[in-house]
């Protein structure tokens, strides 16, 4: 049944931010998580709340055309930017290929790491709201879909997490059907978590002297402030043309002490980032606290213009820090000269999560109600692997995960690093697959196999494998679990993630979408809201429509466009 119609300049954060993968836990402690408010019953706004709603304010007044790409040289060592300075739009992105269509019969395994980072859709959601359609670049289908909670099963068996498989018909091609694979860890209190030590690493450069910046970013630490306790300890560095230390570690008790040194910082100057993150590591390293959480939050726009400043080398720093055991999660601010590209990958590298804090919702999201997420990593180097049973599947494809994927033999290798699991985090997978005797996208071989494969467990459509380490590491674990081959009606949650997977791909060249337009995934997402108890899956609604809006509007103004109107 189908379903119904480089250049970088960091920023600041420390120890224990990170973008929960999926969305808000489905029972946020009241005590540190208090709920969104609804648009019915508005929350009494604290001071740090009251700043936000009056940086969003402006921000939602600013014009919707479309901002002219430009070319920029990067601001030349020792020289700093103007007061007010406002950067031309040099965004970076990195351009990934979709995953290719692989034949089961010539390549029945499927392998990846996980995946919880959500900057990808913050990010796109900005640019939808600036009134411009997202490069390709910025649209990470992986992040998309993880950035919404779904309800899936908790482990059971002592694992850390438990695994959720459905499987039904495809609502853009009637040859196929989508397999969610779901992932899910065991929440955790944040009174139940270990002492956390955390460094603000803040970008004060010039280019953070925007509302979109620097005052975004202070407001969003102080969030986080709120939610410290008396074991954790916190750090705060700065750089800008150089870098310094503004905050020694001290101890979360002193919150009024902490606000004070995060509502000092002004922007001006440079970017040093390398250097930044250099200091920042050296405070984690002193402050650090055996068995517990040692983080650094780093919250920048990415664009680092004086010292360290190529892709590889600050990549690999965050490699060789992570082995002493300190973590590295990134925060995107800022527009126009926004590097996204390295905020994603220094995140990756460093064993920590990115995400983009476009508004102060997203940061009370982010850091308040993930924050168990952000703090506790439950399951470390997760892997997945997929393999088809050539009897019942002729062709697969793995929607997302394009700079996640894995060779199959670093499944079982423990050095090949993968991803991080938070507590409470969600992870899902989307496949789309032709099964055996239906119409796929290849043609078939005149001399290879037919595909025509006898097996002995023609009931199962796969085996799922998941390989994880425990966060203080040794040898990995193993996880099996056949995939039976049932279709049935599509649940609430996977016609709401397959709307947003028709999404993504619509955003890009909707290659595989066919003729399902933005119009029938606006019409597949309302009708899979649910509860949608923070209002999360009728903004994604909205972003639909507006997209659409933009394309025709585009399209009747005689632009150029590579994309399908409706």
């Amino acid at each position: 049944m189908s379903f119904p119609s480089v250049l970088l300049r960091p920023v600041a954060v420390g120890v224990l931010l990170v973008i929960a993968g999926c969305g808000v836990p489905s029972n946020p402690p009241s005590a540190v998580v208090p709920p969104v408010p609804s648009a019915s019953q508005p929350e009494p706004k604290s001071e740090v709340m009251q700043e936000a709603v009056m940086a969003d304010s402006v921000m939602a007044k600013r014009s919707l055309r479309p901002a002219p790409i430009a070319s920029v040289a990067p601001m030349p060592a020792g020289e700093s930017y103007p007061q007010g300075y406002r950067d031309a739009q040099r965004e970076q992105y990195q351009t990934l290929t979709d995953n290719p269509i692989h034949s089961v019969a010539e390549a029945p395994v499927s392998t990846f790491s996980a995946d919880v980072d959500t900057g990808a859709y913050a990010n796109v959601r900005r640019l939808l709201n600036q009134g411009r359609m997202p490069p390709d670049g910025a649209v990470r289908l992986e992040e998309m879909v993880n950035y919404f909670p779904y309800d899936y099963a908790l482990p059971s068996d002592g694992s850390p997490f438990g695994v959720t498989t459905e499987l039904a018909a495809s609502p853009w091609n009637p040859h196929t059907r989508l397999l969610r694979i779901g992932i899910k860890a065991s929440d955790r209190a944040v009174a139940e978590l270990a002492p956390a030590n955390l460094v603000f690493l803040v970008d004060v450069s010039g280019s953070m002297d925007r509302r979109e910046g620097l005052p975004l970013v202070k407001s969003t630490l102080k969030l986080l402030v709120d939610q410290l306790r008396e074991q954790d300890r916190v750090s705060l560095v700065v750089y800008a043309g150089e870098s310094r230390v503004v905050l020694e570690p001290t101890s979360g008790r002193e919150k009024a002490k902490i606000r004070t040194a995060i509502e000092q910082l002004t922007a001006g100057g440079s970017t040093a980032g390398a250097s930044g993150i250099e200091l920042a590591y050296q405070m984690a390293q002193q402050a650090f606290i055996p068995k517990g959480i040692n983080r650094i939050l780093l919250a920048t726009d990415g664009d680092f213009n004086v010292g360290i400043s190529d892709f590889d080398s600050l990549k690999q720093m965050a490699v060789d820090k992570r082995k002493t055991g300190i973590s590295l999660t990134t925060l995107g601010f800022g527009v126009d000269n926004y590097n996204e590209h390295l905020m994603e990958q220094l995140a990756d590298a460093g064993d920590g999560n990115y995400a983009y804090i476009d508004n102060l919702r997203e940061a009370r999201k982010v850091l308040v109600d993930q924050l168990g997420s952000t703090l506790a990593v439950v399951a470390k180097n997760v892997k997945l692997q997929v393999e088809f049973n050539p009897a019942q599947v002729r062709e697969y494809r793995l929607l997302g995960y394009e700079n996640r994927a894995l060779q199959r033999e670093d499944f079982s290798n423990d050095k090949v690093d993968a991803g991080e699991v938070g507590a409470g985090h969600t992870v899902t997978a989307l496949y789309e697959i032709v099964p055996a005797g239906e119409k796929g996208w290849l043609e078939p071989l005149r001399y290879g196999k037919s595909g025509a494969v006898v097996s002995e467990k023609n009931g199962e459509l796969a085996m799922l494998r998941v390989r994880y380490q425990q966060p203080e590491g040794g040898k990995s674990l193993l996880i099996e679990r056949p995939i039976a081959n049932q279709v049935a009606t599509a649940s609430e949650d996977l016609r709401f993630a397959a709307a947003v997977a028709a999404f993504a791909q619509q955003l890009k060249d909707g290659r595989y979408t066919g003729d399902f337009s933005l119009k029938d995934t606006a019409t597949l997402a309302r009708g899979a809201r649910g509860d949608d108890r923070f209002g999360l899956r009728n903004e994604f609604v909205q972003l639909v429509e507006l997209a659409q809006s933009l394309r025709t509007t585009t399209a009747s103004n005689g632009m150029p466009t590579d994309r399908r109107i409706e």
